[in-house]
């Protein structure tokens, strides 16, 4: 392995700048095919050989694009988790040693048993239209190599060109400045062109081809879907240009040009994925009352912290989630007031504790930089990044003077590191250093940062949120955890009336949180009141699910199964499933949901879901 534990590549003897992409969809035989162009920069002088990233990638030949040569190259033993190194002999003769252009002719492996992890080949039949079919990629963390052979590391920024052919009937979009579409040679396709001229990692490399739409919704914004959801998309994302304007204003220019979103189908395992210019979502989000564009907000922040500033490694991932999270709920203050981030930072500390008690507190995955060698990144996926990050930011504000003092930092940090790729320790220096006079005044003393950043489980802190929009539903909360069987005729349909749908989840989490579950009376009594069966928004159906889930209520075993079986977002299959298998009523209708149903989720998600089961 290299530098980075989780690549094989050499990036720190040569490294790539500029890609040019020119690939071909084949929706017949689920394949890409094509042509990837390397400009290398090499290092050292002894440096004699290139090594890329592959997992199920056939190698058809390697050139020295300039010369036309041919370059012995050799594709080692597959790894499960990070796949093979293609080591391929640089050439001698170059005119220029230092800047090698490199062209590797491949096709990605047509889907067996087991599907390539960074594409979703879907059937018109898993769309919304089912006249059409579709493909979507997911590259974070490490699966752009099972797309197209790349140092697939977040230490290597590269700007892009491409061409991808495809059917004339669809569109395709990736993580680029769409260009105008030129005619294909075959007169049933076309040939459509993009420019990502800020360098970026390889992760955030993003295709997407299907039967798309679209709808203006700002003036450096469209939303992108099937026709038969673009209408309810453009709606639920209308404040889209509001949010990128508040982050605008704590941290600066948007520096991409276009901000657009697709609404991908359910199967996206990710409630948003920030591919620069075009960030995919999942259609849980549409709720019918914008109630959770913050999403939208948090892959807004991306654009700032994560793209333009960049984890160098895997371990040290806080440095894009904590920051974006941080990022997201400044823009959550600037549009809706301070009591709006200080109710979404106490339902991050409890995610963050279910976090912490799933792995364990003692588990080495729980600390906010942890140790991934031979680990795969999408084992040790949590919201601990997140959530822990956000905790230490939030923590060191409230040292530091507080929100007016720490957003003028915010955006130094980004000025000092965009374009970059960063470690804990980087961020650390550059923070004491701009907060010199406070270290100085002895403001940081207090400081564990050692228990912050390399110990397991909560942080070595209780944070005080202010309480005004969560009170309510905790007392509400309170009532039913108190309420004898019967006592169950003092509640009211009109309790939840006065909540926002961010309480309705808030007043879900504290019962959640309670040591004894819910009478499966206590259950019944609380869905004829507030009707939760019925709910649209899926982070409400979500609670109430596991909620029903830890009392063994077998009226919810049919909702259940519905919504593991309607969409493929992680955050709500993977924890329903462990749930569903835990509880031994449904343990087996757990088991049985998931092999009928395995092949409609991401292969990401089947993957980690199998281990959440016991089947793997």
């Amino acid at each position: 392995m290299s530098a980075d534990p989780t690549s094989y590549s050499n990036f720190e003897d040569a490294s790539a700048k500029e890609l040019d992409i020119k690939l071909e969809v084949d929706f017949k035989r689920k394949i890409l095919k094509g042509v990837v162009t390397f400009v290398i920069d090499i290092h050292h002088d002894d440096t004699s050989r290139l090594v890329l990233d592959t997992r199920d990638l056939v190698i058809l030949n390697v050139v020295a694009a300039e010369s036309g040569e041919r370059l012995e190259y050799t594709l080692g033993d597959a790894h499960p988790a990070f796949g093979s190194p293609l080591t391929v002999q640089l050439p001698d003769s170059s005119a220029n040693r230092y800047k090698l252009t490199i062209a590797i002719q491949y096709e990605t492996k047509e889907p067996g048993p087991s599907a390539v992890s960074a594409m979703q080949w879907l059937e018109p039949t898993q769309t919304a239209g089912k006249i059409h079919p579709y493909l979507f990629t997911q590259c974070q963390a490490i699966h752009a190599r099972s797309m197209l052979p790349c140092q697939d590391t977040p230490a290597v920024k590269c700007s892009y060109v491409a061409e991808i052919t495809v059917p004339s009937e669809l569109t395709a979009l990736m993580s680029a400045v769409k260009l105008e579409d030129k005619p294909s040679p075959e007169s049933d396709k076309k040939i459509c062109q993009f420019k990502q001229a800020v360098a970026i990692p390889s992760y955030l490399i993003a295709l997407v081809v299907g039967a798309l739409e679209s709808r203006q919704i700002g003036p450096r914004s469209h939303v992108w879907s099937e026709k038969e959801v673009v209408e309810s998309a453009a709606y639920e994302f209308a404040e889209t240009e509001q949010m990128l304007q508040a982050a605008e204003s704590i941290v600066g220019p948007y520096l991409w040009g276009v901000y657009d979103l697709v609404v991908l189908p359910p199967s996206f395992p990710y409630g948003g994925m920030e591919n620069p210019c075009l960030t995919f979502v999942t259609p849980t989000l549409l709720a019918g009352d914008r109630s959770l564009a913050n999403v939208v907000a948090h892959e807004i922040s991306h654009s700032w912290t994560g793209n333009l500033v960049t984890n160098k490694t895997w371990e040290h991932f806080w440095l894009n989630e904590g920051f974006t999270v941080f990022l997201e709920r400044k823009i959550a203050a600037v549009m809706h007031g301070e009591k709006e981030r200080q109710f979404q930072a106490i339902g991050g500390w409890k995610t963050l504790q279910d976090s912490v008690n799933t792995f364990g507190s003692d588990n080495p995955l729980t600390a906010l930089v942890p140790v991934l060698k031979d680990v795969d990144p999408d084992d040790a996926f949590s919201t601990v990044p997140y959530e822990k990050g956000f905790a230490l930011l939030y923590y060191l504000e409230s040292l530091l003077g507080g929100a007016e003092v720490f957003n003028k930092y915010l955006r130094a940090h980004v000025e000092h590191f965009k374009y970059k790729v960063i470690t804990t320790d980087d961020w650390k220096s550059f923070f004491l250093s701009y907060f010199h006079k406070q270290v100085e005044e002895g403001v940081l003393d207090g400081v564990e940062w050692d228990k912050w950043l390399y110990s397991p489980g909560m942080p070595p802190y209780n944070p005080s949120y202010d309480p005004t929009l969560s009170a309510a539903c905790h007392s509400l909360a309170d009532q039913w955890a108190k309420a004898s069987a019967s006592d169950l005729n003092q509640f009211k349909a009109s309790d939840l009336e006065s909540f926002t749908a961010k309480q309705t989840q808030e007043f879900l989490d504290k019962l959640l949180q309670e040591q004894s579950p819910l009478s499966c009376e206590h259950l019944k009594a609380m869905e004829t009141l507030y009707q939760m069966n019925s709910r649209k928004n899926a982070e409400i159906r979500f609670r109430w699910q596991k909620l029903c889930l830890k009392s063994s209520h077998e009226d919810c075993f049919p909702h259940v199964v519905k919504f593991l079986v309607e969409q493929g977002r992680m955050k709500f299959v993977r924890p329903l499933y462990r749930e569903f298998y835990k509880c031994p009523k449904s343990q087996q209708l757990a088991v049985e949901t998931f092999k009928q149903n395995k092949h409609a989720y991401h292969a990401i998600a089947a993957s980690l879901i199998e281990k959440d089961i016991s089947l793997k």
